[in-house]
């Protein structure tokens, strides 16, 4: 996308966003929109973050939210990566209601801005053996701008080798693929962070109803927000919000998928370099798996 190309569309996007402002605030009221939170979702790379920000973004048809329309706080319209500068004042741009997403780690100043009142954020988590699965298909076969794009089809043309790459790590000239465990320890702080709702992928595809019961009863109490729909019509609003193959990165989505291409050797590699993540993460109860 040209430069021009991309301050365009930000522009016209901002214009809606304010537009779609104005039309909340008219339908419930100033002060109701004042009291609904800033409604955030936050992930790993290829963790569910687009099916969480579809189900938060369904409570723009329970009371008064936002959809800005924008792209993840941490990314221009170009999908460029934007420095920490810029990340926090997209994060203070946003005003009460809104609703958004990002891949924001966990370390300061985010954990506590994401968590002070105002604010409902909620964390996904993804079993990490099919988040690896996910992340060497999406590179390979979806993204074609990603910077491991052309090595992984070219040098690391099948996927044993590919997965061998996101699960250990590889350098390449300047490049560096940071290894699964390193990339997970970046995230792990907002699971024990106070204020801030963890789901995981898994019960969102598996057991979406009660899970989207603890989202629905997490919002409400991080504002005085009018909830407009009996909870039972609520939760189907959230739901029917879930439309996984509307998501530009969806390919399968299938928790478990990992048993289809994790060989011996993987296994035991996945092992050596996680060492017990997938037990603090609550997947395993040991290493015999």
């Amino acid at each position: 996308m040209h430069p021009w190309e991309a301050r365009l569309r930000a522009r016209a996007k901002r214009l809606r966003w304010r537009w779609r402002r104005w039309q909340v605030a008219r339908r419930y009221g100033r002060d109701a929109l004042q009291a609904a939170p800033r409604l955030f979702g936050n992930a790993q790379t290829k963790s569910g973050s687009h099916l969480l920000y579809q189900v938060l973004r369904g409570f723009t048809a329970l009371g008064p939210f936002v959809n800005p329309g924008l792209p993840p706080v941490n990314r221009d319209e170009a999908n460029r990566k934007l420095p920490p500068t810029a990340i926090q004042a997209r994060l203070r741009e946003l005003r009460p209601g809104d609703v958004a997403y990002g891949y924001l780690p966990g370390r300061e100043p985010y954990l506590t801005w994401l968590s002070s009142p105002g604010w409902a954020t909620v964390h996904i988590v993804r079993d990490p053996r099919d988040v690896a699965v996910s992340h060497a298909f999406y590179i390979a076969d979806m993204q074609p701008q990603h910077e491991w794009h052309a090595y992984f089809n070219t040098v690391a043309t099948d996927l044993p080798s590919r997965l061998r790459i996101v699960i250990a790590g590889h350098r390449e000239g300047d490049r560096v693929f940071e290894d699964l465990r390193s990339r997970y320890e970046s995230y792990l702080a907002w699971l024990q962070q106070p204020g801030v709702l963890v789901v995981r992928f898994e019960d969102l595809r598996l057991r979406p109803r009660p899970t989207l019961q603890r989202i629905l009863h997490f919002v409400r109490g991080r504002g005085t927000w009018p909830l407009v729909l009996p909870e039972d019509q609520a939760l189907d609003a959230l739901q029917a919000a879930i439309q996984p193959r509307k998501s530009g990165t969806f390919r399968r989505g299938q928790p478990g998928a990992w048993r289809e291409h994790f060989t011996p050797d993987l296994k035991a590699l996945f092992k050596e370099v996680t060492g017990d993540l997938l037990i603090r993460l609550g997947y395993e109860r040991d290493h015999d798996w």
